[in-house]
């Protein structure tokens, strides 16, 4: 399906990119956008409402987030069938990456109606610009899991990934992520870019090993934490069961699990701790 937006007879949705921390990062063309619509849809009613308030706009707001997002976005198709004006707004960065919007393009699509992107701020681009490493290549990952089984599952599937590695991660998971960081990955460059675009903006450029020993309170804020890729000289990722079985064997030939654990490290660079806690769950 071919479908020019702004020549068209078809009814449009506007998705507007919001400030992830500065105001002034509003552009004419999202005002224009926001004071030309009869309704806007957004994540967040008082985050929206808070933005709207600054930018000296009032219009009528409907909530569309992640719990109601199917039956909301069939509601907001009717509106727009009907001649209705809508722009949709996530609460910081675009809709859709890694925050509600895709159901409603979906739905939206799947109804003929067309749908535009009013450019703004992101996050993972600001933090991967800024980080000093590769930004000709990169995979966006988002937010990890905060299970810890899943998160190190899905690091071990992006191990040998050359791309430049981007996530999300909000203060209160950020050490469990660092160390879930380094026992999969070694001893990385990466970079931690935290409050982005406000006043105590930050970037940490420096190994995974020696961001383990930043002190969590200093880590406030959401943050992009950038890893550079796999320079593909790296052994090859050892699954927990193997790792679990080699300490069994060096036991039972009469090692202590202490020495075990120690040898099992050296022999395939995983983390002593990460070893640890796998013996001792198992």
């Amino acid at each position: 399906m071919r479908s020019l937006n702004f020549d068209s007879t078809k009814p449009l949705l506007y998705l507007v990119s919001t400030p992830i921390g500065n105001m002034q990062e509003v552009s004419p063309r999202t005002l224009e956008v926001l004071s030309s619509v009869d309704l806007i849809a957004c994540e967040d009613t008082r985050v929206t409402g808070k933005l709207l308030q600054i930018l000296g706009i009032s219009k009528n707001l409907v909530s569309i987030r992640e719990h109601n997002e199917v039956s909301s976005s069939q509601e907001i198709v009717k509106k727009i069938l009907a001649g209705t004006k809508v722009a949709y707004m996530s609460d910081a960065g675009y809709p859709c990456i890694s925050d509600p919007g895709a159901k409603l393009v979906k739905i939206c699509l799947e109804n003929e109606i067309n749908v535009t992107t009013i450019s703004g701020p992101n996050a993972a681009l600001n933090a991967l610009c800024a980080s000093g490493l590769c930004g000709d290549h990169f995979y966006f990952h988002g937010f990890l899991s905060a299970k810890e089984s899943e998160r190190l599952e899905e690091l071990r599937n992006l191990h040998s990934r050359k791309e430049t590695l981007i996530f999300y991660e909000a203060p209160h998971r950020i050490s469990k992520t660092l160390q879930s960081l380094f026992d999969i990955f070694g001893n990385r460059k990466a970079c931690i870019a935290r409050e982005l675009t406000k006043k105590h903006e930050e970037f940490i450029r420096m190994s995974l090993e020696e961001m383990l020993k930043l002190d969590p309170e200093t880590l406030k804020g959401e943050m992009v934490i950038v890893v550079e890729g796999s320079n593909g000289e790296e052994q090859p990722i050892i699954g927990d069961n193997d790792i679990i079985n080699m300490v069994k064997t060096f036991v039972e030939s009469g090692m202590s699990t202490k020495d075990a654990i120690k040898k099992v490290s050296e022999m395939t660079q995983v983390n002593k701790n990460h070893i640890y806690k796998l013996v001792h769950l198992n």
